[in-house]
Formats: C-alpha cells, structure tokens, sequence
C-alpha cells in the first residue's frame, strides 16, 4: 500500500509541481495543479477550472482578503514524523486539517486518536487511494463512505464531511458524487515536493520554498512522510506570523464558504 501510494503521489505531483498547471486528460477529468504564489498575491488556476469547482462548491482558498493561513496535511501511511507535526501544532495552538486513507486509520489508530483529542479535524482521502476520475458512482460511494464507517469504527465519530482527491485527480462526476452524499472537496493553492520520504533537503529549503509562496487566504498542502516538513514547520509558523500571517481552521471558513448545505445520507 505504501509503495503505491508513493508511485501514485511522485508521478502525478512531479508533473503538477513542475508544470503548475492544471490539466484535463480527458474530456471530464483533471489533474489539480497551479502555478506557485508569488509577491503574497494567490496563485490562478484558469477561469475554466475556477467554474467547475465553484459549481460544486470545492473551496480552493479563502477569498476574504485577510492574512489567514489554513494547513492541511495528507497522510497516506506513517513514517515516524506525525508526532512532531502534532506536538508542534499543539505548542502554537494550530487546529490544522489531517486528510487521512483507510490505510492509515488501520496502520496508525493513535494517531488519529490524538489527532481528534489534540482538537484537528479529519477529511476523507478515500479508503484505498485510487484515481477518483476512473470510478463509477457505486465506486466512489462505496470509497468515500467505507472510510467513514471505519473512522466511525475507530473513534466513534460518524462520518467526515469534506474530501481530498488521491493525488489531486477528480471529475465532474466525482464531485458532484460527493456533494450528493454530502462532501465537500477541498484543495489548496500552496504546496512544494515533499513526498519523498528518503530525499532529504533540509528544514532551510522547505521553510523558503512555503515562505516565499505565502499568500492571504492560502490553503496549505504539506504530507507527513517528511523530516523536513517535521523539522520546517515551527521555523515556518514563526516567519509567517512575523509576516503578519494567522492561522485559522478550516473548518470556520468552510461555515462561511458553502453556498447550500450539503445533504447528509
């Protein structure tokens, strides 16, 4: 599981950081990507898939204007680093967003414990990781809420309301799935390589890489599998802030970003 998901995130973001583009591979499916934030303005994604995600209301960012940052993280498996993210996220009191896949709350269920007691919020990345834009809607139904109910299993709480696509891939299709079964699709408009998990570059280069992409109302994307993202992130919560920067929840822009409610079935 963990070698796919590997593959799966290096060939897709390799292309999407690199280019910083979005792309459509076929008629109705797309590969998230943009280009990176420069001079603290947002970063564009098109016209076209500006329109298609606020269609289905999948928030990108915060569109207020105000210097708020929002972290997300994804996380496909454990490898050892998620006990400083917390620990860091505790000590500067940062309720962040945790995007977790079914392997994980299998592999690592106190983690996800804590991450619930230490107050962050989970979304669903689906129960097996696949390319979201290639399932029927059985499919997809079936992989958003298997993982539900084995959260539910785990820690009691009864379903997620908000997912992140396996490496950024999605349809129409996909989300208006979602939406109907009561999802909300979240994205991001910062994030840097950082998957690698064996590729050490230094705590130095992350931080400048986030620094200089930072922007109001940005959503950040950051995985776990990296020392550099665990060592990075106090060093960058500090410069941000100095900056004039605030972190926020997710969750209180989500309450004033949703145009209509989403059902719950």
């Amino acid at each position: 599981m963990r070698t796919l998901h590997l593959l799966g995130i290096t060939l897709l973001l390799s292309v999407s950081l690199l280019s910083w583009q979005w792309v459509s591979a076929a008629s109705d499916s797309y590969s998230f990507g943009l280009k990176r934030a420069t001079n603290e303005e947002p970063p564009e994604i098109g016209a076209k898939l500006e329109s298609v995600l606020a269609k289905h209301d999948a928030l990108l960012r915060d569109t207020s204007g105000a210097k708020t940052i929002y972290l997300t993280f994804d996380n496909g498996y454990e490898n050892g680093q998620t006990t400083a993210i917390l620990d860091t996220l505790k000590k500067e009191n940062i309720q962040a967003t945790f995007f977790l896949t079914g392997h994980y709350l299998k592999s690592a269920p106190d983690f996800v414990k804590r991450m619930i007691a230490d107050g962050h919020t989970i979304g669903n990345h689906t129960y097996s990781h696949p390319n979201m834009a290639t399932l029927s809607e059985k499919e997809l139904t079936t992989e958003l809420r298997r993982f539900d109910e084995e959260l539910n299993k785990l820690t009691g709480i009864s379903r997620t309301t908000i997912v992140r696509p396996p490496e950024g891939i999605f349809s129409e299709r996909s989300l208006r799935v979602a939406n109907q079964l009561g999802y909300q699709h979240i994205f991001w408009t910062m994030a840097i390589v950082d998957w690698h998990e064996d590729r050490v570059r230094g705590k130095e280069v992350v931080t400048k890489e986030l620094v200089n992409q930072l922007h109001p109302g940005a959503i950040v994307l950051l995985h776990t599998v990296s020392a550099d993202n665990s060592q990075a992130l106090p060093d960058f919560i500090a410069q941000a802030r100095a900056k004039g920067y605030e972190f926020a929840d997710l969750e209180e822009l989500r309450k004033q970003s949703v145009n209509t409610p989403f059902p719950f079935q």
